[in-house]
């Protein structure tokens, strides 16, 4: 059964160039209650344009599962953390999922 909650819950998208600072930004953020949970998503490759370049990378795919009042925080957190120039940091709302896995990214957020 799922749950239809208003939209407190995110996850955010955010790439790294290596597995270290993957593991490094996923850390930081657990730690200090500003997610619940990361997964981080090796091996993928990113294609895209850049300064009038199309480039490749290889790069692992953080996957934030936080609470939305967290946003700020989480890229904050990215910003400081992150190499790259210009870090992907994007937000998705989670409309619906399973009551006791939102409530528990609640419990996370309590932490604080």
């Amino acid at each position: 059964m799922t749950c239809n909650m208003p939209a407190n819950h995110q996850i955010i998208f955010c790439t790294c160039p290596d597995k270290d600072t993957a593991e490094k930004i996923a850390r930081l953020l657990v730690e200090n209650n500003k997610a619940a949970c990361v997964n981080i998503l090796p091996g993928i490759t990113s294609i895209y344009s850049w300064k009038g370049q199309i480039e490749s990378a290889q790069e692992h795919l953080l996957l934030i599962k936080a609470h939305k009042d967290q946003y700020q925080a989480i890229e904050t957190t990215l910003r400081e953390h992150h190499p790259y120039e210009l870090p992907e940091i994007i937000a998705v709302a989670i409309d619906r999922g399973l009551p006791e896995y939102l409530h528990w990214i609640d419990s996370c957020h309590s932490l604080k």
